[in-house]
């Protein structure tokens, strides 16, 4: 079985602009990355890239330019140009046709849409390159094939919140069955209008910090972010992906089972194809959106799968906001950081009043140096969760060559 090797990270988020800025931030529990937003006459804390996102030049691509004013192409286009040596590598190694993409997102045409709309009320017509293709969930990755001219299999998940670790197993099965050499995998999401009234119907959404685990929860914050990775079988790192899993309960459209049945088997598909138990997994980024529903189902589920070998484990969302379809190439970045870098695991930002309801062993802040948390030790596993609306569970483990047993 052929394995499936992870480049370098290249990614885009309000926690930072590269993964060496978002590995610090999740080192510190930098929450500086949240401003307010008004949405619906009411101030929330959202997670924004504050940075200029400059304009991209689609009709250099060959494409109209109105979506090239678009937030999520523009920061597509910021992430995805950090992978540009890696990809050119590729292309000319494999070719064109050997190389594909696999992009997960949950929603990236509402904004073309609105913008469009906007225009159409302002001056009586659309503007004059505009078209609905640009509102298809196909669109940002048929965008990157056309930036490297790549003429593989141009892929677009869409499992919700886990879309983004679901594009990473494609990607992965498309090197394992032969149809790809090489494939750019990850996810991309913004904060637009549609997304956030969506949640805040659901009253997931908090007016103040996420505070996930804790008893005084409130919800969510919402966050943007593109994250991506090349997907090689021949060592382009020293970092591997070992194993996924995945699982569809289809409890309920928006809400978790109650039992955490789901996350369990997404976990323990994923420990299995990577040949390990439950007690070699050194490091567990969290789903932990900070929903009472979410916080309940993944702690059962968790106390399930490690029993007593409970390894340390954060959520990082109180870093980076709930990033949505690029969650969980974001928090795989994090993972590869924490594996690659050895320089300590992302605390867990909360207020310390535990939920007895939902116990997990979190990694703390460090009382004696303000916001940087011990090195509690050098982690060679990590697994990364999310679990998402329709019950879309997506387990990834990923770890260093050489170094899992």
């Amino acid at each position: 079985m052929k394995k499936i090797y992870l480049s370098f990270p290249a990614l885009v988020c309000c926690a930072g602009l590269n993964a060496n800025e978002l590995y610090e931030s999740c080192l510190s529990g930098n929450q500086s990355g949240f401003v307010t937003r008004k949405f619906d006459n009411r101030d929330f804390s959202a997670g924004q890239i504050k940075n200029d996102l400059p304009k991209v030049d689609l009709q250099g691509f060959a494409l109209p330019s109105y979506a090239g004013d678009t937030r999520i192409i523009r920061i597509i286009n910021m992430a995805v140009s950090q992978l540009s040596s890696y990809i050119k590598k590729a292309i000319t190694k494999y070719g064109r046709e050997k190389v594909g993409i696999c992009l997960g997102s949950c929603d990236n045409g509402s904004e073309a849409s609105n913008m469009a709309h906007k225009a159409f009320l302002e001056n009586g017509s659309f503007p004059k390159d505009y078209n609905l293709h640009f509102q298809s969930a196909s669109f940002p990755a048929e965008f990157i094939a056309a930036m490297f001219g790549i003429k593989g299999p141009v892929i677009t998940a869409a499992t919700a919140c886990a879309s983004g670790a679901s594009a990473i197993i494609r990607g992965a099965e498309l090197i394992k069955s032969g149809i790809c050499d090489a494939v750019i995998a990850g996810g991309a999401d913004i904060v637009s209008q549609t997304v956030f009234t969506g949640f805040n119907v659901l009253e997931a959404v908090s007016d103040k910090l996420s505070n996930p685990f804790s008893k005084n929860r409130k919800g969510i914050n919402l966050g943007e972010a593109a994250a991506f990775f090349l997907l090689e079988s021949e060592q382009i790192s020293d970092i591997e992906l070992l194993g996924t899993g995945e699982s569809s309960d289809a409890y309920h459209m928006t809400a978790p089972g109650e039992d955490g049945e789901g996350p369990v088997k997404a976990m323990r598909a994923a420990l299995k194809d990577a040949g390990v138990s439950s007690g070699k997994i050194d490091y567990i980024n969290l789903h932990g959106t900070g929903t009472v529903l979410n916080d309940k189902a993944e702690s059962f589920a968790l106390r399930t799968v490690f029993n007593s070998s409970m390894p340390p484990a954060s959520s990082t969302k109180p870093v980076t906001g709930h990033t949505m379809g690029a969650a969980g190439a974001l928090e795989a970045a994090i993972c590869w950081m924490v594996l690659n870098e050895r320089r300590g695991l992302p605390v867990h930002c909360w207020d310390g009043e535990a939920d007895e309801g939902a116990p997990v062993f979190l990694v703390p802040l460090s009382s004696q140096t303000g916001n940087v948390n011990p090195v509690l030790k050098t982690p060679s596993i990590c697994m990364t969760n999310n679990f998402a609306f329709g019950g879309c569970n997506v387990s990834l483990i990923i770890g260093r060559k050489n170094d899992r047993i």
